[in-house]
């Protein structure tokens, strides 16, 4: 069978057992604090575990696009040195919710295998949970009875609390597990060695394909137990390897899932895979990563330096790395493997398809800057080898391996290959002390401890009434405490909220919670997967009481605002730019918005101006919202409504209208257009390859830049005595000015050796080397320097030919930005001085960076104030260097 014909016979099967069959959910997940990427076939069906929502099919199948690289869950350096682990991978599944539970799950699993699959029985073996003792869980005797009616007993093994016992996290449900093995060796490997005694000992040819999880507990935060009002099942099975184990290979990376990849990858690089264990892990590794990296960006979510977007950075450059490294790739390839991954996927996940121009060009341009940052890192690298061979010393320090690492994403093994390569090796244990103490740091400041939900009000039910009103009575259902950085908050649920929760990129309600005797301050909303959460310093001293929820009205309104002008936004850059256009991210609080935008070039600012006058149009027209509520997305679709990739939609949807704008949004809006007053575009910039971002404001907000404006023009026509034709005098003054500065250059140039001399009869004789600065206030000559990069480059390298016991330090203001000159006589480099590597320190005072070679380097950065401080950087690393000689 063809991985297609898999994944629907599987499909197929559930659906021919009463289950609804539900598309994937986004791999990147959103609403839901404890997981960035979803990372089992479960996790769009938490709140139905958790009791926050109520399922409407109570049987329900899928395939779920997975990915696991970070927490508890993390297979990503196992990817590509062996043949099962995956970052992104399938997991079908089919779930009951207080449905059936053990007794079909067990039997309809064993119907699939054997009899659609046509699995061998005698190779098959099912793992049941064993009990615990210490947590008082009996064994589930359940489950081996059930199994026993298929399997003879020696196929049938006990499992420990680790390897059959499913929890969702620390605290939530859980409950007993079975699994589902296959053991794939010969029969001659079978007869020496039983199979069962290889289940679960992590050999790749003896593996797990299903396991059906019974959801039939909930864990406390005190690690205490307690039985779920309703029982669920939860199963998953990975697809690669169902499809490795039906199409008869010994990888999963052999099948019809990986091959077409593998087998471009093969022909881009000129290797052919099968004949170099090295070029083999490479060609997995790029054929695992583009599809995580894929499906990501179709899912919404971009390569960045935060969160989830670091993540998916990190993948994508540890597949170019792969490339550069074993492969030969120098210039960008990934990218042009995504064609063939949209032919294989496209079908069962058209989000792929849709999106697969801006998936080929953010690759693209990914992969051209990580492949430009390799260069630079091999140059440092290459520089530092140089110095420590003159040194005499012959290991790399762990804590230079680590910057390489850390800053410029320059991997460990590829600084110790090159080391190698000249005779030098890497102190692994200081880097690696360097990176656990990141990741501590990284951990530390991630803690969060959260304490059990105290219920206050059993059975209570949950409804946001937020569209209609500001305020409610309510009552508290449940809360609990949180602690996070030292400082304790608690987290509130009401059974009637007016507060709108975080979510779809609008920011959650503040206000506050009133009883008879106190006010209790709402400090923000959020949404835990459906759960609305209201964020408080404090409880009420009655947590019983009833209360009137009460939202910051001025606030929510601001809100609505530019929540609303988003979508005139979205609309209007269609019109604009074309049908293109898709929403790409946004965030609306009361005080601006930001809407990225899928664009492949800079918005013009006659673009802008445009996009903004239809805006203000649409806002001048006052159109009245129209508002439809629990609408199918077939309706929502007829009425014009797009929907957005990387969101996840329920079985109804809201639509809203705003004139011609119309758009599926769960946000909170104005009650006609003209409410939003003024839209006023601030800012339109790139955030990667082919998505743009437009930041604005709109009401009060959008009338202060105006005023802020006019006040600018003023003072600037008041400069230049309120000239009439004030654009044609500030052309005259800049070409007056630049005039004048040529002419200041070009008589310096002249007087350039007297200069040189006066320069050295100031320098400072430091035994080792003379030392020469020159910063932006010359207080020796009492005089202003405003030299450019040029000329401070040309006055070093005279300096240079005129002593070779000269170092050069200059330091100064060119275009309103700090800027560093460096320059060391060739004496003072043979004492073993680098000018980049001082420069880039000193940098670090000036919010900057720098480079350059051994005897010159140059830098820029933002903080003008830390010149001095960068200069006196300067001599203290000179200073030190040499006394250590």
């Amino acid at each position: 069978m063809t991985s297609q014909e898999i994944r629907s016979a599987f499909l197929d099967f559930f659906k021919s057992k009463e289950h609804l069959i539900v598309p994937s959910a986004p791999m990147v997940v959103k609403n839901d604090p404890t997981l960035m990427f979803t990372n089992a076939g479960m996790n769009q069906f938490k709140d139905y575990f958790l009791g926050n929502a109520t399922p409407s099919h109570r049987r329900v199948a899928d395939t779920q696009k997975c990915l696991r690289v970070s927490g508890k869950h993390n297979d990503l350096e196992e990817v590509g040195h062996d043949t099962y682990h995956h970052t992104m991978f399938e997991m079908l599944g089919n779930w009951s919710f207080g449905d059936y539970f053990k007794k079909e799950a067990i039997a309809w699993a064993w119907e699939l295998l054997t009899g659609v699959f046509k699995i061998d029985k005698s190779r098959m073996y099912a793992t049941v949970f064993e009990g615990d003792k210490a947590n008082g869980i009996e064994e589930d005797g359940e489950a081996l009875e059930l199994w026993k009616q298929f399997l003879p007993a020696s196929q049938i093994i006990y499992g420990n609390k680790k390897d059959n016992f499913w929890e969702m996290g620390d605290t939530g449900p859980c409950g007993p597990c079975t699994e589902i093995h296959v053991d794939l060796r010969s029969d001659a490997e079978r007869a020496e060695v039983d199979g069962a005694t290889l289940v679960n000992k992590g050999l790749p040819t003896v593996i797990e394909i299903w396991n059906l999880v019974f959801i039939q507990f909930n864990r406390k935060a005190n690690g205490s137990l307690e039985a779920l009002p309703a029982r669920h099942v939860d199963t998953g099975m990975g697809f690669e390897r169902l499809c490795m184990l039906l199409q008869g290979k010994k990888s999963n990376y052999d099948t019809d899932v990986f091959q077409p990849v593998i087998s471009k990858i093969a022909e881009l690089s000129g290797k052919k895979y099968g004949d170099s264990d090295t070029c083999d892990v490479a060609m997995r590794v790029i054929a695992d990563h583009l599809r995580a990296v894929s499906f990501s960006i179709a899912d919404g979510q971009l390569p960045s330096n935060v969160k989830a977007g670091y993540v998916i950075r990190r993948i994508l450059r540890r597949a170019v790395r792969y490339g550069f490294t074993f492969l030969g790739f120098s210039e960008p390839f990934i990218c042009k493997l995504v064609p063939i991954l949209v032919a294989q996927m496209g079908k069962y996940f058209p989000e792929l398809e849709a999106q697969r121009s801006l998936v080929e060009k953010v690759i693209a341009e990914e992969e051209a800057t990580f492949l430009r940052t390799l260069e630079i890192g091999i140059r440092l690298l290459d520089s530092e080898i140089e110095k420590l061979q003159k040194e005499g010393k012959a290991q790399i320090d762990g804590k230079t391996a680590f910057v390489l690492y850390d800053t410029y994403g320059f991997p460990f093994d590829l600084t110790e290959l090159m080391a190698r390569e000249k005779g030098l090796t890497v102190d692994q244990k200081t880097f690696e002390q360097e990176l656990n103490a990141q990741k501590d740091r990284s951990r530390n400041a991630a803690v969060v401890e959260t304490g059990d939900w105290v219920e206050v009000k059993s059975g209570g039910s949950f409804e946001f009434v937020g569209y209609d009103t500001c305020e409610a009575e309510a009552e508290i259902v449940r809360y609990r405490k949180v602690k996070s950085k030292g400082k304790e908050q608690y987290q509130v649920a009401l059974n009637v909220t007016p507060f709108y929760g975080e979510s779809g990129g609008q920011q959650g309600d503040t206000g506050y919670l009133q009883s008879a005797d106190e006010r209790i301050e709402v400090l923000s909303t959020h949404k835990e997967n459906n759960l609305t959460v209201h964020i408080t310093a404090r409880l009420p001293q009655n947590v019983s009481a009833p209360l009137l929820a009460v939202v910051d009205v001025e606030k929510r309104t601001a809100t609505a605002n530019n929540h609303s002008a988003t979508h005139l936004l979205h609309y209007a850059l269609r019109e604009a730019l074309g049908k293109h256009v898709e929403q790409k991210g946004s965030m609306v609080s009361s005080g601006s918005l930001r809407f990225d935008f899928s664009h492949f070039q800079k918005v013009t600012d006659e673009e802008i101006a445009h996009v903004e006058q239809l805006v203000n149009k649409l806002i001048r027209k006052n159109a009245a919202l129209v508002e439809r509520r629990s609408v199918t997305m077939k309706a929502a679709k007829e009425l014009g409504a797009m929907a957005l990739f990387g969101e996840k939609y329920g079985d109804s949807v809201r639509v809203i209208q705003l004139g011609d704008s119309v758009e599926l949004c769960g946000g909170t809006h104005v009650k006609a257009t003209g409410q939003i007053g003024l839209f006023k575009i601030t800012s339109e910039t790139a955030i990667s390859a082919g998505v743009r971002r437009i930041e604005a404001v709109t009401g009060e907000n959008a009338e202060q830049v105006v005023y802020h404006l006019q006040n600018l023009f003023r003072e600037i026509s008041a400069f230049f005595h309120n000239t009439p034709n004030l654009l044609s005098a500030i052309k005259k003054t800049i070409g007056e000015n630049a005039d004048l500065q040529k002419q200041v250059e070009s008589y310096i140039k002249e007087h350039l050796a007297t200069f040189r001399s006066e320069l050295l009869s100031r320098a400072v004789d430091k035994g080792e080397y003379r030392l020469v600065t020159l910063q932006e206030v010359d207080t020796q000559a009492e005089r202003r320097m405003n030299f450019s990069p040029d000329f401070a480059k040309e006055l070093a390298f005279q300096l240079r030919t005129s002593a070779s016991d000269v170092v050069f330090a200059m330091t100064g203001v060119f275009g309103g930005k700090p800027a560093i000159t460096l320059m060391l006589g060739d004496d003072v480099v043979k004492k073993g001085l680098n000018a980049a590597q001082i420069v880039r320190e000193a940098a670090k005072h000036i919010a900057g960076s720098g480079g350059g070679q051994p005897f010159f380097a140059t830098a820029g950065g933002k903080n003008c104030e830390g010149l001095n401080a960068a200069l006196q950087k300067i001599i203290e690393l000179i200073d030190s260097h040499i006394e250590a000689l």
